[in-house]
């Protein structure tokens, strides 16, 4: 099952660019990533989302949202549904640990945005991932866990179930701009946990086999090949690199790499 994966680069350019300048970076990027076998995501500010759609019309990188909010519609000044982004984009990514930290999400909410993304079709990057201090309590699996069978509780008290075509990152917080290295090794283990997870608590089907999950821990050009060398890690999430053109090329081009072998293997 593992090779039927589709490998995956998203880039989240977090709160950087302007419409002005965004579409540019996005032909850029697109031109230099054309590598057969990569699923290529580009997800910009809500606002440069118009025109990195435009400019990426013509190529095949998709485009994805950074966040959509948990209710369908309503008195949430300042916020974006995800009815509001058909038309704008195919993904969105859900759970980012930026917005754990910093707007509280909680794993409840989380899942209702899945919910959200079923709803309206945009495929969810879901994320999860330990801080510095669970990882050295020994607590990663636990926390990671957690956040998922939470997440999918909340589904569950809804009627829903987990959308099928859910793609999962491992951010492990703490490797996150802090100059701290997470291994390969911690990565694959953790990509198995989260599959086992999926299927005990949502029934995915195959043991989780056929989701891919990502990693998502302040990915450079120089450090993907340690953690695509391993089976169960099927990509990246990328942050501060994708807006480096040649940093997303050098990416892209190992991500190619992990593509062709799973290719000539199956």
């Amino acid at each position: 099952m593992t090779l039927s994966r589709p490998v995956i680069v998203a880039g989240d350019w977090k709160m950087n660019t302007t419409p002005a300048d965004a579409g540019r970076l996005a032909t850029d990027i697109a031109a230099a990533t054309e590598v057969a076998g990569v699923t290529r995501i580009v997800c910009p500010p809500y606002v440069a989302l118009p025109a990195v759609r435009d400019a990426l019309a013509a190529t095949s990188v998709a485009v994805g949202a950074q966040n959509l909010h948990g209710e369908p519609a309503g008195a949430y000044t300042g916020e974006v549904s995800g009815q509001m982004l058909v038309g704008l984009a195919t993904w969105c990514i859900v759970g980012h640990s930026e917005r754990r930290r910093d707007q509280a999400e909680s794993d409840e909410l989380i899942g209702r945005k899945l919910l959200r993304c079923a709803e309206n079709g945009l495929r969810p990057i879901l994320c999860v991932g330990e801080q510095l201090a669970e990882r050295e309590a020994g607590l990663a699996e636990e926390t990671v866990r957690g956040q998922l069978e939470r997440s999918i509780g909340e589904l569950r008290r809804l009627g829903a179930g987990l959308p099928a075509d859910l793609v999962v990152a491992y951010e492990p917080v703490w490797a996150i701009g802090t100059g701290r290295t997470a291994w390969g090794s911690d990565a694959a283990a953790m990509a198995a946990l989260i599959r086992l997870v999926l299927a005990e608590s949502a029934g995915v089907p195959e043991d989780g086999a056929g989701v891919p999950v990502l990693y998502g821990g302040s990915v450079t050009s120089a450090s993907i090949a340690e953690f695509l060398a391993e089976p169960e890690i099927d990509g990246a999430l990328v942050g501060g690199a994708s807006l480096k053109v040649d940093e997303m090329a050098g990416i892209v081009a190992r991500a190619g790499m992990t593509a062709a072998a799973r290719a000539s293997a199956a």
